[in-house]
């Protein structure tokens, strides 16, 4: 099924960053999504009961964090990961996802600024992001309280963080209720630059560019976070590629109709349904990579967010 390009993204797609891999940095990408961030600072941030900057474990020391709580009381615990192609997000740039998060899920969410390119490559934030679960997971007492109802959620490369990392708690016996992965990279070989394994995403070409993310600039991100092209077999940054996804966490998988991840991210929750995990898919009819920081711009946006979060809360809800 496909669906025109909603108009009121359509109006968006100018002004957003992260377009031109030729003369871009990966400070400059920092500093554009900062901006992105600090321009809406005239609208209040969705409302939370408490906002915490803290430190949690990352794989070679502490990690800042930021913890958001709805309410006191015992509640699911979700590790969010940010996105940003693993060089450019920060806490700040996704402090309105985290919100709505844990607004949407009554989860306490616990937000990890993972260290980053090119001052630390593969597999510097995926090893920070499991160790930064193991961390929460430690201490629930210190966070929602309830082990059964601990789950990890990200957007792009932070959703390739969530997938990873809950296959590395799968196999280190850290059970997990669930996994959000919100238009996740899932299959890097070949960076993005190779024919072979484009084709065997038709949404590479199909959105290759002219929808905010393009193929050229994952490419870009691709060379940044990996020093080595062939580590992009890796199932650590491939999650696609991992021998065996059975007993892996339910997860809740969206996708956006006009990204070039698209289909990578529909292979994985096919994946996952393979191996019997229990996965809801949503397409993101009429959107673009990024529409979850889009929501209070655009009804359409708003919406899809809200459906993938339910499905999310209720896999918390469920527990382990």
């Amino acid at each position: 099924m496909n669906a025109p390009l909603d108009p009121v993204i359509a109006q968006l797609i100018p002004l957003l960053p992260l377009r031109d891999p030729e003369t871009m940095t990966p400070q400059s990408a920092r500093d554009s999504l900062r901006a992105l961030a600090a321009s809406r600072a005239a609208v209040p941030p969705p409302p939370v009961a408490t906002v915490e900057d803290i430190q949690v474990k990352g794989a070679a020391g502490p990690l800042a964090a930021r913890v958001y709580r709805v309410s006191s009381a015992k509640s699911p615990t979700v590790v969010f990961f940010h996105g940003g192609g693993w060089v450019a997000g920060d806490l700040e740039t996704h402090d309105r996802q985290a919100r709505w998060l844990a607004i949407e899920t009554g989860a306490v969410v616990v937000s990890v600024d993972y260290r980053r390119p090119p001052g630390v490559r593969f597999p510097g934030a995926f090893e920070d992001a499991f160790a930064a679960l193991r961390d929460v997971a430690s201490r629930i007492d210190a966070f929602g309280g309830d082990a059964s109802r601990l789950g990890v959620a990200g957007d792009s490369a932070g959703g390739n963080l969530a997938a990873t990392t809950a296959i590395a708690a799968r196999d280190a016996g850290l059970p997990l209720a669930g996994q959000l992965l919100v238009y996740p990279v899932t299959d890097v070989a070949g960076n993005y630059a190779d024919a072979s394994e484009n084709a065997r995403f038709p949404s590479r070409t199909e959105n290759a560019e002219g929808y905010f993310l393009s193929r050229a600039v994952m490419e870009w991100f691709c060379g940044h976070y990996l020093a080595d092209k062939r580590h992009g077999t890796d199932w650590r940054v491939s999650p696609l590629r991992s021998p065996n996804l059975a007993g892996v966490a339910p997860a809740v998988i969206c996708t956006a109709w006009f990204d070039p991840l698209r289909d990578e991210g529909a292979a994985y929750a096919k994946a996952l349904q393979a191996a019997g995990v229990p996965t809801r898919y949503h397409e993101g009819l009429g959107l673009i990579h990024g529409f979850f920081g889009l929501g209070e711009a655009c009804e359409a946006a708003r919406i899809e967010a809200q459906r993938a979060r339910a499905d999310f809360k209720a896999l918390l809800a469920r527990g382990i």
